[in-house]
C-alpha cells in the first residue's frame, strides 16, 4: 500500500529536498505541493493525502489554521507539524487543531521516513521534548479544577477499569511495549486496549488522548499515578 503525503512549505528548497527524500522510498509517493495554508487546503480536499508534511509558519494562512481546516473536514488525512525548534509556540495549539505528529526540519532522513509511517499507521508522533511543551501549556491553560470548561469527562465513563490504566500510562508517554511491561500484558493485547479507547473516547489518534487525559483532569501536569 502507498503513503500519499502532500507536502506545505513557503520554501521551494525545502519542498524539492523533502520530495526527493520521499519519492526514494517505494511505499512514499508525493501527490502534491503547496506553498501556503490555503493552497494545502484545497489541495487536501482534492486529492485526500494520507499525510500533509505542515509548515507551521507560512504567510497568509498559517500551518495552524491549515491544519484545523483540513482535519476538520477530514478524519483520513493526518497532519504531521514541521517545526524548526522543538519548542516551537504553536505546538499546543497545532495539537488542538488536530495535528498528529511533528517533526523537525532538521530531522534525519531516515525518522523523517519512518515518522510519515507512523502517523499514516493510526498511530502518532510526539517526541518527549514536545510532551513536556505540552505538560507546560495544560498547566497554564488549564482551570483550577485542572479541567478546562469546554471539555467534559463523559468519555471516561465509557471506560473499563483496565482502559482507564492505559489511557493514564498514554498520558504519561509510555509506548505500549513499556505499558504492556508496566501492566503485565502482552503488547497485543494493549494494542486492542488503545483501538477501544481511542474509539470509545472519539479521539483522532494517540496524540488526542494524550491531550484528553489532561484536559479532562485525569493526569496533572508534573504528577504520577502510577
Amino acid at each position: 500500500m502507498t503513503i500519499e503525503v502532500l507536502i506545505v512549505d513557503d520554501d521551494t528548497l525545502v519542498r524539492a529536498g523533502l520530495r526527493m527524500m520521499i519519492e526514494t522510498q517505494d511505499d512514499l509517493h508525493v501527490i502534491g505541493e503547496a506553498a501556503n495554508g490555503e493552497d494545502a487546503v484545497s489541495l487536501a480536499r482534492d486529492l485526500s493525502p494520507d499525510i500533509v508534511l505542515m509548515d507551521i509558519r507560512m504567510p497568509g494562512t498559517d500551518g495552524l489554521e491549515a491544519t484545523g481546516r483540513i482535519t476538520s473536514a477530514s478524519d483520513d488525512v493526518r497532519v504531521i507539524i514541521l517545526t524548526t525548534f522543538e519548542l516551537d509556540d504553536y505546538v499546543y495549539e497545532a495539537v488542538r487543531a488536530g495535528a498528529s505528529g511533528f517533526l523537525l526540519k532538521r530531522t534525519r532522513p531516515e525518522d523523517l521516513l519512518a515518522g510519515i509511517r507512523i502517523v499514516a499507521s493510526g498511530d502518532a508522533l510526539l517526541s518527549p521534548s514536545v510532551t513536556r511543551r505540552l505538560m507546560h501549556e495544560f498547566a497554564r491553560t488549564t482551570t483550577h479544577s485542572g479541567v478546562p470548561t469546554d471539555v467534559t469527562s463523559d468519555g471516561l465513563d465509557r471506560l473499563t477499569d483496565r482502559e482507564r490504566e492505559v489511557l493514564i500510562l498514554i498520558g504519561q508517554g509510555l509506548a505500549n511495549r513499556e505499558i504492556a511491561q508496566r501492566l503485565y500484558l502482552g503488547e497485543s493485547t494493549v494494542k486492542t486496549h488503545v483501538k477501544r479507547i481511542l474509539m470509545k473516547l472519539g479521539v483522532r489518534d494517540r496524540v488526542h488522548a494524550v491531550v484528553y487525559t489532561y484536559e479532562t483532569g485525569l493526569l496533572e501536569p508534573g504528577r504520577r499515578q502510577f
